[in-house]
């Protein structure tokens, strides 16, 4: 059966190409006609992942325009011009519409623990005569817009599946076919996710393509969005560290040919075109890699128009734009939540913040605006809808910029997938540390410009928690340095003229300089036991066996378990250059088992410990020194120049190890003290401890563009 399939698919690939004149007449005015339709305006392009199926409440009475007014309805009026609806397609094969191919998702979220106030509708939509597919297509036509047929190629939101705990969106096709997948739950992928289907399978290719097909058939979709970032995984190779060979990227090619064939024998039948519509990655090179010849696509004419992007974002749109607009092919830039943690007073989800994306998206020469994963914060009520589809509106309007509004990491899906990055990151988790030995630049991405004349407000913000002085950094925009600076809790805001911005890259130059100081005692972090510590200190979660306290002045952190997790410590991103010197200063009582100040500085680690009968250093355990710790306070203050490092106690050198701080600390730049670890226990006294740094961290940089109200 599966060669007859084949065999039929060769067939039919030969009908569409090599037809009679009649038919070939036919043909080259359906690709006429679907190469203008692919280049109508839309302003807009709303994916909907298809929960508003999956999960409606308990006790709301179901009817067709309430399911709509979940997050359809309200899209009237606005500037979405298209829909793309997934009808969940979750563990491949699960879908929420009509389907004789794959199965119908009829399970109960409950049943599962999962969200047990709401219920699967997807069989009372099929009662009342319909589905959930086809409600959404006929609203967008009667409201005079487009809707797709999302499909996530290899979507692994069943990645949480066990064999001893069943899973909502584990299909029984992978519980039949585990060989088809490209790992198990034991023995998982290193890369991807280990349910991810792997598409070396002949199989996998047919049903994909069947599924593709039989909504092709059966619903008046006016195109399919065949979604690859949702999730990034197709062939074992990739998912256990290698790249996608020639021969798999040709599968992949030859199953784009299929559906590229199946659209236009479906197309000419129904007298109107099947657009279909790509999402992938936004660099050439890691989608080969990966086994997704986009490039290929493009010159062969396999798919209409292209959106890039999600979890993470590698190079400026203008690299999607140009590699579209190359072929012929309109290009979205897709804008969604973007995930970055640790966010406080800018938010990346907010309304400005989608303004500043989708104006720096069209001056990079977007033909329009693809959103992702935004009904469940805005419910397709938010302005968001109605502004970010007219750049000219939007240079009016209020935004913001951030340097980096995606940080999600490439390196989860294909082995060293980060150098294909060309943008910067900078975000409260990947801080950048600046120091006089090394400043940081970056380009800022703007996408307006002011002219000569402006009332418009613009103030460049800088995270830097340990920043006490405003002299103590210069900082430049294209060259100008900004100058009148104030402090703000953990932001240093800088008034920016105008003029100075242009559309397109902005380079952005940070510098720190050094204090002079009358003493070593000018400490840029200083914690007093008074109270606990506060931002910017970060506490470990701990364990029901780790305790703190504060009594008599001081701060008692104690760790009575030895379990994976039982440890507790305080934590400052103090910013250390690798290179140059850093002070901590604790005053500290010992009162059993272990306790450390453990400082790292983006290149290397190090620990001293504090024990009853000894201090040592963590990395050379030789270099010690016996005393009583827990008698009375010692005020033990720890130096480091370079890769050397001195333990002074009372005053008195005590350690002293030239070369030892050394240890791979990658990407960690902190100060941190507290007790013990997972298989120790320890408890301690801290008077105070302090440091001092000639280095500021930076965790976030944005543009903030304010208009007088009109």
């Amino acid at each position: 059966m599966k060669h007859l399939r084949l065999l039929c698919s060769a067939l039919l690939l030969a009908i569409v190409t090599d037809v009679p004149s009649q038919d070939s007449s036919a043909l080259k005015q359906l690709r006429e006609t679907r190469k203008q339709l692919a280049h109508k305006q839309r302003r807009v392009i709303f994916n909907n992942d298809g929960c508003d199926a999956l999960y409606l409440p308990k006790d709301e009475k179901l009817t067709v325009e309430k399911f709509l007014d979940k997050r359809t309805t309200p899209l009237k009026g606005t500037q979405v011009d298209a829909i793309a609806y997934c009808s969940i397609s979750s563990g491949f094969s699960f879908f929420t519409h009509r389907t004789k191919v794959g199965a119908v998702l009829t399970r109960q979220p409950g049943d599962f623990g999962i969200r047990n106030e709401m219920r699967n509708i997807t069989q009372e939509l099929i009662d009342l005569g319909t589905d959930c597919l086809q409600a959404v297509v006929e609203f967008a036509h009667k409201n005079k817009m487009e809707c797709f047929w999302s499909m996530r190629m290899n979507d692994t939101h069943d990645a949480e599946y066990r064999p001893d705990k069943p899973y909502l969106l584990y299909p029984q096709l992978k519980m039949d076919h585990p060989d088809w997948l490209v790992g198990d739950p034991v023995k998982r992928s290193r890369y991807g996710r280990w349910s991810s289907v792997d598409y070396a399978r002949p199989e996998i290719r047919d049903l994909a393509f069947r599924f593709i097909e039989e909504v092709c058939q059966n619903y008046d979709v006016d195109g399919v969005e065949l979604d690859f970032f949702r999730h990034l995984c197709f062939f074992k190779s990739t998912a256990h560290g290698g790249k996608a060979s020639q021969a798999e990227r040709d599968m992949m090619t030859d199953l784009l040919r299929r559906v590229r064939a199946m659209t236009e024998e479906i197309g000419l039948k129904r007298g109107r075109p099947i657009l279909v519509m790509v999402r992938a990655t936004d660099s050439a090179d890691f989608n080969r890699d990966m086994g997704l010849d986009v490039e290929r696509w493009l010159q062969d004419g396999l798919f209409d128009m292209l959106v890039t992007t999600c979890y993470f974002r590698l190079n400026p749109w203008e690299t999607s734009v140009a590699l579209g607009h190359k072929y012929g092919v309109p290009v979205y830039p897709c804008i969604s939540d973007s995930r970055v943690k640790g966010e406080g007073r800018f938010r990346r989800g907010s309304v400005e913040s989608y303004r500043g994306q989708a104006l720096e998206a069209w001056a990079a020469g977007a033909d329009g605006i693809h959103l992702f994963n935004l009904f469940d914060v805005f419910g397709g009520r938010s302005p968001v809808f109605k502004e970010v589809g007219d750049p000219k509106a939007l240079r009016t309007m209020n935004k913001l910029y951030f340097a980096t509004v995606r940080d999600g990491k490439p390196d989860s899906w294909l082995a060293g997938g980060s150098k294909y990055r060309s943008l910067p990151i900078l975000t409260p988790s990947y801080p950048k540390t600046i120091t006089a030995s090394k400043p940081l630049s970056l380009d800022l991405a703007v996408g307006e410009d002011f002219g000569d004349a402006t009332k418009a407000q613009v103030t460049l913000h800088l995270q830097m928690p340990t920043l006490r002085n405003v002299s103590a950094v210069c900082v430049k925009l294209n060259g100008h340095e900004l100058s009148s600076g104030k402090l703000a809790k953990d932001w240093l805001d800088l008034n920016v003229n105008p003029t100075w911005v242009k559309k397109g890259a902005n380079q952005i130059e940070i510098a720190v300089n050094p204090q002079p100081a009358a003493s070593e005692e000018a400490w840029t972090v200083a914690y007093e036991a008074d109270k606990k510590p506060v931002k910017p200190w970060t506490r470990d979660s701990g364990s029901p066996r780790t305790e703190e306290r504060l009594a008599n002045g001081t701060l008692t952190i104690a760790d009575r378990g030895n379990v994976p997790g039982d440890y507790h410590y305080y934590r400052y991103p103090w910013g250390a250059d690798p290179a140059g010197k850093s002070i901590v200063e604790a005053r500290v009582k010992v009162v059993s088992g272990l306790s450390r100040i453990i400082i790292t500085n983006g290149e290397a680690q190090e620990r001293l410990e504090l024990q009853p009968d000894r201090i040592e250093l963590w990395s050379r355990k030789t270099v010690r020194y016996a005393m009583d710790t827990t008698k009375d306070f010692h005020v033990y203050r720890i130096v480091t120049q370079g890769k050397d490092i001195k333990v002074y106690v009372d005053g008195e050198l005590h350690l002293n190890a030239p070369g030892a701080y050394v240890k791979t600390a990658a990407n960690r730049n902190e100060l941190c003290f507290g007790a013990s670890d997972s298989t120790n226990v320890g408890e301690a006294c801290w008077d105070y401890i302090r440091a001092r740094v000639d280095s500021q961290p930076c965790q976030d940089l944005v543009l903030s563009v304010k208009h007088p109200k009109k």
